[in-house]
């Protein structure tokens, strides 16, 4: 008697996570469930599930795109789908974010948006930055010669795949989950991953270098279907839309002091950074990477050369 039940809210959202409650994307989209369910007046709800407890990567893109789930956070896995997110995280291409920012918020980065909407319907909400990529070992890499044979664990991306077999190393396509277990058992050898998700993926528990290859500078795309989007009516797409840029400056900033304390982090649980010979890195695959590109990705990669070119001449 007398007991009320809360109502159901009119759109449920599940959120589905490649990291774990501890990394900073999980963090942000927690955050946004809570904004959006408070401005909406509980009318969308979201559900955050962390570590691939809904589905894989590819899975989970597989799932928004058939409305069984609804969001996630994606970036180059949509080579898979479409050729031109391969300039989201390829090997050896951008520096640092100022180069990131302006691929983003240029034509190549508005490029990318478009397509994604239109080829694989999912609607980017922002981006998330990701540190850059180091490669984790059990033996010091400091130049490509030390990697041959090295067994690596590499996401389901073509170009990781060029990058480190014309480095001399065995890649090995793994979902993220997977990862811990398998360097655990010798599987695998080693695995590559920024900063943050080498600490909060507890890798320092089984990998004693990080070698400091910054082989990749990107982001990943926190994404919504591009159906689930269009089925909200107009006020809660603008709730909606505040929302998601309100998370996007939430995690930016979790990200910045996060980087600042990670490296010391997994320095006090026993890793070891070595400094490598980036150059010498660069040059053994650069061929391999052009090469792998169609000719249509090919005219983008030297859009990209110039964007950088043109940087270097303001500062100089």
């Amino acid at each position: 008697m007398g007991c009320q039940e809360k109502e159901e809210p009119e759109f449920l959202l599940r959120a589905s996570h490649l990291v774990n409650e501890n990394h900073t994307w999980y963090q942000a989209f927690e955050y946004f469930a809570a904004q959006i369910e408070e401005r909406s007046n509980g009318r969308i709800k979201v559900e955050n599930y962390h570590s691939e407890q809904l589905a894989k990567e590819i899975e989970a893109i597989r799932l928004i795109q058939a409305g069984v789930i609804d969001m996630t956070t994606t970036g180059s896995m949509l080579n898979n789908w479409i050729e031109i997110v391969a300039f989201s995280e390829m090997p050896f291409l951008l520096r640092d974010s100022i180069d990131m920012q302006n691929l983003i918020n240029g034509p190549i980065g508005q490029k990318i948006d478009s397509e994604m909407r239109t080829k694989t319907g999912l609607r980017t909400m922002g981006y998330f930055q990701r540190g850059p990529r180091h490669l984790t070992s059990n033996r010091a890499i400091k130049h490509p010669d030390d990697l041959k044979g090295l067994i690596i664990r590499v996401p389901s991306v073509p170009s990781f795949v060029t990058a480190w077999e014309a480095l001399g190393a065995k890649p090995t396509p793994m979902a993220f989950s997977e990862v811990f277990t398998s360097l655990q058992q010798g599987t695998i050898q080693a695995q590559e991953n920024p900063f943050a998700m080498i600490n909060s993926a507890g890798f320092s528990e089984v990998q004693k270098y990080i070698n400091l290859t910054a082989h990749v500078v990107s982001w990943t795309y926190p994404v919504i279907g591009e159906k689930q989007y269009q089925s909200f009516p107009d006020d809660l797409k603008k709730i909606f839309d505040e929302c998601a840029a309100e998370m996007v400056h939430y995690e930016h900033r979790l990200f910045i002091n996060n980087e600042k304390s990670v490296q010391q982090e997994l320095k006090d649980k026993g890793m070891t950074l070595i400094e490598v010979d980036k150059d010498a890195f660069n040059q053994k695959c650069s061929d391999a990477l052009f090469n792998s590109l169609s000719p249509e990705m090919k005219k983008i990669y030297y859009q990209v050369q110039e964007m950088k070119k043109q940087r270097d001449e303001k500062t100089h």
